[in-house]
């Protein structure tokens, strides 16, 4: 008995005179936050993972079940340190998400849509790359701190982030140069939450936050390949899922799926990659374009 409790005081005098980030310190805040969705070991992967469904959205009808999902996100982190901002980071990515059956959980290749009762090819979701466009810093130009934990819900011993939406409105690449007269912009709302563990984040001795649960969400246009054309309705995406320790740890469908149609995706790109981001609009377009140069007499 006296040996347990000895093993317990020393365990329980280790974790208070653990290293902890100061959360006044912009420069430690800014390591904590980076350690939630990358890693402080520059060049680590870092693999997300989600599950799902798919909803239509149409004014009139009841909505349907489309898809079910599985999607994944692989990523690494280049550091910067400067004299007047501080500690940085540029962040590299590749992303993939596939639409099942919501019956049999197998990846979709061909889809009869329900509307236009056309058998359409699917185009699963192969971004590559997704990155940073240029680094974050933990302090302004001027060397005013921006990192905070106002980020942060932390109740108890959980850290809560969430709450806000990415409001996208761009030119979509599948239309023509009079957007701004016509519309067809590309126009949705993504919506990321997490929980995460709040002596993880703050212990400074760990390079990543390991134990993080999240939810993704994203209200948009139908996607390309459907052939909606203009009709009314919109997509709903909802889903939940962590971060996982490898890429072995991804559920079998997503491994067999990228082993056998995506090998680039079991890891990040580069740390110097300098393409233009893809999204599922412009690797559509790329698939469209390569389509119809192979039908060229």
């Amino acid at each position: 008995m006296k040996s347990v409790i000895l093993i317990s005081a020393l365990l329980l005098s280790s974790l208070a005179h653990a290293a902890q980030f100061d959360p006044n310190n912009p420069d430690d805040v800014y390591r904590a936050n980076t350690k939630v969705f990358c890693s402080l070991e520059e060049g680590k992967h870092s693999i997300y993972w989600w599950k799902g469904t798919v909803y239509s959205r149409v004014p009139g009808e009841k909505d349907r079940h489309l898809f079910n999902v599985h999607g994944m996100n692989v990523r690494a982190c280049k550091h910067f340190t400067d004299p007047v901002r501080g500690v940085g980071s540029r962040s590299v990515s590749r992303e993939v998400m596939f639409f099942l059956d919501p019956k049999t959980n197998e990846v979709v290749r061909e889809w009869t849509n329900p509307w236009t009762k056309q058998k359409v090819e699917v185009i699963q979701v192969a971004n590559d790359p997704v990155n940073a466009r240029a680094p974050s810093w933990s302090r302004d130009e001027e060397g005013k701190g921006t990192a905070s934990l106002d980020r942060y819900l932390i109740v108890g011993d959980v850290a809560f982030m969430g709450g806000g939406a990415a409001r996208l409105f761009y030119d979509n690449p599948l239309a023509g140069d009079y957007q701004e007269y016509v519309g067809n912009n590309y126009h949705a709302s993504e919506f990321l939450t997490a929980a995460i563990p709040y002596a993880d984040l703050m212990d400074a001795d760990a390079t990543e936050v390991k134990d993080s649960v999240i939810s993704w969400g994203r209200i948009s246009r139908w996607m390309p390949w459907m052939k909606m054309g203009s009709r009314d309705g919109l997509l709903v995406f909802y889903t939940h899922g962590l971060r996982l320790e490898s890429f072995e740890d991804l559920p079998e469908v997503v491994k067999d799926e990228i082993h056998l149609n995506y090998p680039a995706y079991t890891q990040p790109p580069p740390l110097d990659d300098d393409r233009p981001n893809e999204t599922s609009w412009t690797v559509f377009k790329n698939h469209i374009d390569a389509q119809r140069e192979a039908d060229k007499p």
